[in-house]
C-alpha cells in the first residue's frame, strides 16, 4: 500500500508555516518554500497568488489549527470557568505541537508586514476572535464585565507568548494562568 501523500497546498502551507515562523517572513523567499514542501514552482502559483497570498494563507490556517485545539480544550472543561481559563491549557500543548520559541506568529508577522498587507488582516483576525471567544466564556461564566476581562486575559495570554519567545520565565503559561485567575476573581468582586 502506497503512503499517502499530502496535496501541493497542504504541503506548501506547513513548509511555510516551519519557514515563515523560524526565519521571519521577509527573509524567506518562496523558493526555499517550494523547496522544503518538494513541490514544482507551478504547484505555489497555482494554489497561490505568489508570497503575499501563501503568507496571508498560512496564518489563516495556523490560527484555525489553534481555535480548533482551543475548541478541544474548553470542551473538555466541566465548568464555565474552566472554560474561560482553557485557553491557557490549550496553549501549553500548542507548545509541545508547534514551534512557539518566538513567540505569537500573528504579531511577529504584524511587525514584518508592510501597512494594508493582508497578512495583517489575518493577524488581526485572529486576535480579535481570541477576545471575541473569551468574551463570550466570560458572559457564561457570569462576570461582571465580560469584554473588559476578556481583553484583559487576551493581554495575559499576549504576555505569555512573549515570555515563551524571549525565555524570562521558566514557566510562563502557569504564570499567565495564575494571573487570568486574579482577573477572574477581581472581576467576580467588583474590583476589577
Amino acid at each position: 500500500m502506497a503512503a499517502h501523500v499530502q496535496p501541493a497546498r497542504e504541503r506548501l502551507l506547513r513548509a511555510a508555516d516551519d519557514l515563515f515562523y523560524a526565519n521571519g517572513i521577509a527573509a524567506t523567499g518562496v523558493d526555499a518554500v517550494i523547496a522544503r514542501a518538494g513541490v514544482a514552482t507551478g504547484s505555489l502559483y497555482k494554489n497561490f497568488r505568489g508570497k503575499d497570498d501563501l503568507v496571508t494563507a498560512y496564518l489563516t490556517e495556523r490560527d484555525h489549527r489553534f481555535r480548533a485545539l482551543w475548541e478541544e480544550h474548553i470542551a473538555a472543561q466541566a465548568g464555565p470557568r474552566g472554560r474561560l481559563l482553557a485557553l491557557f491549557p490549550a496553549t501549553e500543548q500548542w507548545a509541545l505541537r508547534a514551534d512557539v520559541q518566538r513567540g505569537c506568529a500573528h504579531v511577529a508577522a504584524a511587525a514584518q508586514l508592510p501597512d494594508g498587507h493582508a497578512g495583517i488582516g489575518a493577524a488581526a483576525e485572529h486576535k480579535r476572535h481570541v477576545v471575541d471567544r473569551l468574551t463570550v466564556l466570560a458572559g457564561a461564566a457570569g462576570l461582571v464585565d465580560p469584554g473588559r476581562t476578556a481583553h484583559d486575559i487576551a493581554l495575559i495570554y499576549d504576555g505569555t507568548l512573549s515570555a515563551l519567545a524571549v525565555h524570562v520565565d521558566p514557566a510562563p503559561i502557569a504564570r499567565g494562568l495564575r494571573l487570568a485567575e486574579l482577573v477572574i476573581e477581581a472581576d467576580l468582586a467588583g474590583t476589577g
